[in-house]
């Protein structure tokens, strides 16, 4: 499975990745689809590893993105793996967590999707 290239969401977002370096990492960029709703968010950054294929052909991976929005700071972690199917079909199935900054220690508890 090779995590590097264009993918699109179901939701129509579009994740590109760089190819992996020596250590299995990756970067790249997210940008929103028009479902996400945030007129606001602008191509974000991400960084993330994934699991050698040569020791699993359907490996996991992990990134983070810290979105760039005019008004608020949030941060998402995604966790997955990547399937191959018979046809030679990859499809990406993830995880994720979405942190936004909360005001105070009482806030934080909402800060967290």
């Amino acid at each position: 499975c090779v995590l590097s290239g264009s993918w699109r969401s179901d939701t129509s977002c579009r994740m590109v990745v760089s190819p992996l370096d020596k250590d299995n990492r990756f970067s790249g960029f997210y940008l929103p689809g028009p479902a996400a709703g945030y007129s606001e968010l602008l191509t974000s950054p991400l960084e993330g590893s994934q699991q050698d294929t040569g020791l699993d052909p359907q490996p996991t991976f992990s990134f983070t993105v810290n979105w760039r929005l005019q008004e608020t700071s949030r941060t998402s972690v995604f966790l997955g793996q990547c399937y191959v199917d018979t046809k030679g079909e990859e499809t990406l199935h993830a995880l994720w967590l979405l942190r936004e900054a909360a005001d105070s220690p009482a806030e934080d508890w909402k800060a967290t999707r």
